[in-house]
């Protein structure tokens, strides 16, 4: 039994996710969000890291899976801003010691829904299904778990296979 904890970093919100996985089975835990609406940047991000460090806390995964940050040329200044609270979301793992896995947006669109550019609605509908829930789900909730549900399919593949799939897929 492992417990993954999935991360959908950002400035405002961040989505997490903790499953539990057995085999190639997966079963909801728990799964919100943190609220960093409030405050300078630095106050929002300290949110964001107490917020984390509490849940691995309160959860005691033995993982972590993170979305990689997309940078977007257009506006960068959005990139640069999501990528602080992806390192503070880091940070709130690496202070434990956990593990840390990165998988890019269609990587994780792949492993959940069969399809790289998958609207996030299929998205969110195969999440609930993968984990046989019935209740609504806030999008960055949804997505910490796809996150978390995209490392537990990796690493279920990896130990049957032994092959490393790291940036290797998508």
């Amino acid at each position: 039994m492992t417990i993954i904890l999935g991360i959908d970093p950002g400035s405002r919100y961040t989505g997490y996710g903790v499953i539990e996985t057995i085999s190639n089975k997966n079963r909801h835990i728990a799964s919100g969000r943190i609220n960093a609406t409030v405050g300078t940047m630095p106050e929002r991000l300290l949110k964001i890291f107490q917020g984390l460090s509490a849940l691995i806390v309160e959860h005691q995964p033995q993982e972590v899976a993170i979305e990689e940050t997309f940078v977007n040329k257009v506006n960068a200044a959005s990139a640069l801003i999501l990528g602080q609270a992806r390192g503070v979301a880091i940070c709130a793992a690496a202070q434990t010691g956990l593990p840390v896995a990165e998988y890019a947006a269609t990587q994780i669109k792949l492993a959940i829904a069969g399809n790289g550019r998958a609207e996030k609605l299929q998205v969110q509908h195969m999440v609930k299904i993968l984990l046989n829930m019935r209740e609504a789900l806030a999008a960055d909730a949804s997505d910490a778990l796809a996150v978390a549900l995209t490392h537990a399919h990796v690493r279920s593949t990896k130990m049957r296979t032994g092959i490393s799939l790291n940036k290797a897929w998508g």
